[in-house]
């Protein structure tokens, strides 16, 4: 067996690798490659005579791991889906799905931004801790320098930072602006769960009775996934609409009136919480249960202060007597 880079065998024609060939060319290292065959993720290597021999099925292994690692799934459920592979029920399916919901949710196109553009429509003055939020909310995502180029930005969203400029030309400040970011998108990522809760107890249940689904029903829920992934957008767009146009009405008829109009006693009103005291909640309660829990402790702290200030009432009236 030759070890450059991977030998032929005389035998059966196909590459074969040592373990160092065999981590250089998938990228990863030695010990995983090791830890990866005790978990059972990866076949045990051929024998030959003192070595350990691997293939080209190692190979193309390794990269299935690795390209279900980058899009978020953990070792336990890869290997799940890889028994599946093994046990002839088929991956195909199942990875074209994986492609489907962890392709793009829009047809916007990154783009690219240079420092001094980037400064030039913020007002012209560098701002480090505003760059700092940026990069870390992902508005903004830095790129390796390269020679005889200033610093440069990936803008996954180029629509959102535009947005955030035309706010800052406004006269927002940009601290106010990734405040506002940081809580809206908790309250879009709580839509974007309730909608994935709504559309699995309805429509996907039945795709993904099978752990891991069979790869019939994985190409099946793929093709779903593709009829109604502009289902949310349309519908938060179109009650987004009809939100700011009931309550910008509001809004200008209170500013406009001589007195403010007065409020029904028993008419909701929206109250803002902190991001944190929203999350927080939730993990106690779940989704659904904060709106409940958060009236009900607001009731109890009510009650509270009713019977404090109630007892405090009676004993002034006996120092009194």
């Amino acid at each position: 067996m030759r070890s450059v880079g991977a030998g032929l065998s005389e035998q059966s024609a196909q590459p074969e690798y040592r373990i160092e060939d065999l981590a250089h060319h998938s990228g990863a290292t030695v010990r995983t490659i090791r830890a990866y065959q005790d978990r059972g993720l990866l076949p045990r290597p051929e024998r030959r005579g003192r070595s350990n021999v691997y293939g080209d099925a190692h190979l193309a292994r390794l990269r299935q791991i690795a390209d279900l690692l980058d899009r978020g799934y953990t070792l336990a459920s890869i290997k799940e889906l890889l028994e599946a592979w093994d046990t002839g029920r088929g991956l195909g399916g199942v990875l074209g799905l994986v492609a489907e919901v962890d392709g793009p949710w829009t047809d916007e196109e990154a783009d690219r931004i240079s420092r001094a553009e980037l400064d030039a429509r913020f007002g012209g003055t560098p701002d480090e801790e505003a760059i700092r939020e940026a990069v870390e909310l992902g508005v903004l995502e830095r790129l390796p320098g390269r020679e005889g180029r200033g610093e440069e930005y990936l803008v996954p969203s180029p629509q959102e930072l535009a947005v955030a400029a035309e706010l800052y030309a406004a006269g927002v400040p940009l601290a106010a602006i990734t405040g506002h970011l940081r809580e809206l998108r908790d309250q879009v990522e709580h839509i974007a769960s309730r909608f994935l809760e709504f559309t699995t107890e309805h429509v996907f249940a039945r795709y993904l009775e099978h752990r891991p689904p069979t790869d019939a029903d994985a190409a099946e829920a793929a093709t779903m996934v593709r009829r109604l992934r502009p289902l949310a957008q349309q519908t938060v767009d179109a009650e987004l609409a009809r939100a700011m146009r009931l309550l910008a009405t509001r809004h200008l008829q209170f500013h406009l009136s001589p007195e403010p109009p007065r409020v029904r006693d028993d008419q909701p009103r929206p109250v803002s919480l902190p991001a944190g005291t929203i999350r927080a909640v939730q993990s106690l309660v779940g989704a659904e249960g904060i709106e409940a829990f958060i009236a009900a402790a607001t009731e109890r702290e009510v009650g509270k202060r009713t019977l404090d200030a109630l007892a405090a009432r009676q004993d002034k009236d006996e120092e009194v007597d």
